[in-house]
């Protein structure tokens, strides 16, 4: 899949051809970088749920903004690379929230590997909230040792936020 505007942003990473898979803590020097992906994955994972105009907006610049505000709130927001950005994580506390990969990225590991990383961040047990409508995070999520609470909150009539922890490993 090819997206409209990838070579506007490509001029901010940082030698990506000689970069190897890593994750670092996104700094201001990397944020478009980072809202680059969470622009592109939200829209891929949002597009069935909200309006095309709605959807619209949330354009990297726009994304950037908001990225720079949860790290403003302490929340640390993490991107991996691997020759290029391709997911972005952010933690607080023991919360794993904006775990995106773009596209045509998944299913390769990254979110698995992003979310590894997002467990050994976490100050408690790792908590996080998924869409009802998005089975292959929550497999994904379950397979890792998260389970349901129980407890929800609803976006709207049809959508809703399900949150889950991850259990403790047996001893």
């Amino acid at each position: 899949m090819e997206y409209s505007g990838f070579h506007r942003y490509q001029h901010v990473w940082r030698n990506t051809a000689e970069m190897k898979r890593m994750i670092e803590q996104v700094t201001e020097e990397t944020v478009l970088q980072a809202a680059y992906v969470h622009s592109l994955s939200w829209k891929a994972s949002h597009t069935a749920l909200c309006s095309p105009e709605f959807v619209a907006l949330h354009t990297p610049e726009r994304q950037a903004a908001y990225l720079r505000g949860e790290m403003k709130q302490g929340k640390r927001l993490f991107m991996l690379t691997d020759g290029e950005p391709v997911g972005v994580v952010t933690v607080w506390d023991d919360l794993i929230e904006n775990l995106y990969v773009l596209p045509e990225k998944q299913q390769r590991g990254y979110g698995t590997l992003l979310l590894d990383f997002a467990i050994r961040q976490c100050a408690g047990v790792p908590t996080l909230w998924v869409l009802n409508t998005n089975a292959v995070a929550q497999r994904m999520y379950q397979k890792n040792g998260f389970r349901e609470t129980g407890d929800t909150r609803a976006l709207n009539d049809a959508v809703y936020e399900i949150e889950m922890v991850r259990q403790a490993e047996p001893e």
